[in-house]
């Protein structure tokens, strides 16, 4: 497949400061674009992820800037638009976390479900042409209507965040039939890696591991281990949202693996890499059980395959002990001391 051509192009990427945002970030830089990135305005930095991208900028190989703004207001999304004129328009903002849109319901459709609609208007209303990619998830799925789920797959969302990205998908497919937007949907299943948030069940296992081995934490709480998820690695994701605005025409896509491991699985092969029985360690809280349960998700990337050549390259074991490295070295201990060479769920 021949690479399109990138040199001179700038994008915009609301949720910057995130995981994905901070991958995606990395690549179209390296792809020679200039990278702007919508940042809310707080009392203490966020930037954790993307600072060591960041520190450099006034090196003049590196284009990434950094602006103020919110996707609850739509003059600052308006306003940004228009100063930058970028190319291509990436919504990864969010409150994304499903366990809080059941405890902040109207936060969660404000900034999820509406936010998507404010910045959907304001590319419309932009006097140049705008690609633009929503970022949506596999728990729009919720309560399967049938498996693996693909792009015509019907939606039954189960919690508030499933319900606001549903509403942005179609806000998203409304714009691109009615009004001509170049207008992507990328229906993402879990991706994982060592940016996740400490508070995602598999970043929440890993860290719990390396707080244990280091001898801060004795136990770790854990809610639902049945559930049941196709988990792939979060910067080969941001691959598949780049090449779905780089088509001729813009369409929907899954991205996912094709298999599915249960919450238990992965604490199991995260404690087997330390030589650990994680059932002296785990203990199951209630307080951690979503009120809906979403029991299995496994997507069916193969359109993504077909059109953008796009498929998972790092294997569900390989993801696994990525994180587990990564969170021993975030607590000051060497991988090498406390894992086995080969461990864990051969996947």
């Amino acid at each position: 497949m021949t690479e399109p051509t990138t040199a001179g192009k700038s994008a915009l990427i609301t949720g910057i400061t995130g995981q994905d945002g901070s991958y995606l970030a990395e690549l179209l830089l390296a792809k020679g674009y200039e990278v702007h990135g919508l940042i809310r305005r707080s009392s203490s930095f966020s930037t954790g992820r993307i600072d060591h991208i960041y520190h450099d900028r006034h090196e003049e190989s590196n284009r990434l800037y950094l602006h103020y703004g919110d996707l609850t207001d739509s003059s600052s999304l308006i306003h940004t638009l228009n100063r930058l004129r970028p190319d291509e328009v990436y919504n990864l903002g969010a409150q994304s976390h499903v366990k809080v849109s059941f405890e902040m319901p109207e936060f969660t459709a404000d900034t999820t479900g509406l936010g998507s609609l404010r910045l959907l208007e304001a590319v419309h209303c932009a006097d140049w042409p705008i690609r633009f990619y929503q970022a949506g998830s596999s728990e729009m799925f919720g309560k399967v209507q049938e498996t693996p789920q693909n792009e015509t797959t019907r939606f039954y969302p189960r919690s508030p965040y499933g319900v606001a990205k549903v509403f942005a998908h179609w806000m998203t497919v409304q714009y691109r039939e009615a009004q001509g937007l170049f207008a992507c949907n990328g229906i993402l299943f879990n991706h994982e890696s060592p940016r996740r948030g400490p508070t995602f069940v598999t970043r929440k296992i890993t860290r719990g591991l390396a707080a244990i081995l280091a001898g801060r934490e004795s136990h770790l709480y854990l809610g639902n281990l049945d559930a049941r998820r196709d988990w792939g690695y979060a910067p080969e994701y941001v691959e598949a949202m780049w090449l779905m605005l780089q088509q001729p025409e813009p369409d929907d896509f899954v991205i996912a693996t094709g298999e599915m491991h249960t919450v238990r699985e992965f604490v199991e092969s995260v404690f087997l890499l330390a030589g650990l029985d994680w059932q002296k360690y785990v203990v199951i809280d209630p307080a951690y059980f979503r009120p809906t349960e979403v029991e299995a998700l496994c997507g069916d990337a193969s359109k993504a395959r077909r059109i953008l050549g796009w498929q998972p390259r790092t294997r569900f074991a390989e993801l696994v002990r990525i994180m587990v490295e990564a969170d021993l070295r975030d607590a000051g201990l060497d991988p090498a001391k406390f894992l086995k060479p080969s461990a864990g769920i051969e996947a």
